[in-house]
């Protein structure tokens, strides 16, 4: 299982690396939105999750989305938003978000998100084969 972390922020970048490697998962990480869909596009395999930040230079989250779901390779890629907001701007609605997980983060609430989208994955991959 691997998640894609996009944030412009290294020290969150590597905090978010450290946790999901130590319960079990891989990760990939890039510092703004295009550095994301640049990875996605060239990725054999997709990531099973994506984990972005709202605020970043050069693409930010409601851009990288944008551009996601233009895309029907990586369109399906269940991304959870990052955010200090409490909630998200009603903007966002039209982004299809799985998830918003507002910072600073609460390592128990990744980690539910984390496995339930993961478990989805697995479901769906499983599926896919059989």
């Amino acid at each position: 299982m691997t998640i894609l972390v996009v944030d412009d922020e290294a020290g969150i970048r590597q905090l978010l690396e450290v946790f999901l490697t130590h319960h079990g998962y891989s990760t990939a990480s890039v510092a703004n939105g295009a550095e994301a869909l640049n990875y996605l596009r060239r990725s054999q395999v997709l990531p099973d999750m994506i984990l972005l930040d709202m605020m970043m230079p050069v693409m930010g989250g409601t851009d990288f989305r944008l551009a996601q779901l233009q895309d029907p390779r990586i369109a399906a890629v269940p991304v959870v938003l990052m955010s200090a907001a409490a909630e998200l701007p009603e903007e966002t609605s039209p982004l299809q978000f799985a998830a918003h997980l507002p910072k600073p983060i609460d390592f128990e609430a990744l980690r539910a998100l984390v496995e339930r989208y993961c478990l989805n994955a697995q479901e769906r991959a499983s599926g896919a084969t059989q």
